[in-house]
């Protein structure tokens, strides 16, 4: 019988889920933790706007592989959409560009032109978004001053709710809700809801409150991590939230600590293969007569 010893403990790995504050930029964050962790070893999933504050999934040590098998497919954020005024960059930070005033709309417009952006929609990215245009990103193309004509993308939007209207003179200021696929930029939600209603409209604050499972409930800010480092999810606790499980005898953990491939079970897409205590030691995907790990956890000693 395997003992304990038998593997590589992944000591100190897991995720912090950080509530990034405005102003940095995902690699600032990153910067950070590795001081604050005094590790190297730190990464991140996503990427998150300097303008915007909220939840950045940060990995440590061994769990820096995980990242990138985390279904991170479902993002949710709270926002406030000024209506009045379109912008260069889509939010508060750009140039004013057009707009008109938005002192005649009433709310039941404004939710009535909410309703289809709604829903599995194609969306045109925000010029100044991360995405790449003959190897640069677009961001940089528009600094640089050329003109960034995107295509549009599906996107899929669950909620888009608008829950608090206040006037500000000619604007109107609409706090909202948004769930949405991955891909899905708010700064262009509120774009959009802008040129549907003739007025302009662009994006004064952003916080993501959730990414995939992972929310602010386990978010630990910069400033408290370096008072006390201390990870929101133990590797294990990141996997238990993230994957569905499959549990394994201690002779099948041996194996895949080794390398080796489990019979399939019938399971889906990426899961976790963990002992009964809950120690998860590698991420399994079935093709065939096979369930190969695509990330072993606890690799033999």
């Amino acid at each position: 019988m395997a003992t304990e010893r038998s593997f590589l403990e992944p000591d100190g790995a897991g995720l912090i889920i950080v509530d990034k504050p405005a102003g940095l930029t995902s690699h600032d964050v990153v910067a950070r933790c590795r001081r604050a962790m005094s590790t190297r070893k730190v990464g991140h999933a996503g990427t998150l706007d300097p303008m915007a504050t909220g939840v950045l999934v940060i990995g440590i040590e061994r769990a820096t592989k995980l990242l990138g098998h985390l279904a991170l497919t479902t993002k949710a954020y709270t926002a406030t959409v000024r209506l009045g005024a379109s912008t260069s960059t889509d939010d508060a930070e750009g140039e004013t560009t057009g707009g008109a005033s938005a002192s005649g709309l009433d709310e039941d417009a404004v939710r009535a032109a909410m309703a289809p952006l709604t829903g599995d929609i194609e969306q045109v990215p925000s010029s100044v978004s991360a995405i790449k245009v003959d190897g640069k990103r677009a961001h940089q193309l528009v600094r640089e001053g050329a003109d960034v004509q995107l295509k549009a993308r599906p996107v899929t939007v669950d909620e888009f709710a608008a829950h608090v209207f206040r006037r500000e003179g000619e604007y109107l200021d609409l706090d909202v809700t948004v769930e949405c696929s991955s891909g899905t930029y708010v700064r262009a939600l509120a774009r959009d809801l802008g040129e549907s209603l003739g007025v302009g409209g662009h994006l004064t604050a952003l916080r993501r409150t959730r990414v995939g499972p992972y929310g602010l409930d386990h978010a630990i800010t910069l400033d408290e991590l370096f008072e006390t480092p201390r990870l929101s999810y133990g590797i294990d606790a990141a996997i238990a939230a993230g994957f569905p499980a499959r549990e394994i005898t201690e002779e099948q953990a041996v194996a895949l600590s080794l390398g080796k491939w489990l019979d399939p079970v019938g399971l889906s897409g990426v899961y976790a293969a963990v002992t009964p205590d809950g120690r998860a030691f590698a991420l399994l995907q079935e093709s065939g007569r096979r369930a190969s790990s695509v990330f072993v956890v606890r690799p033999a000693a």
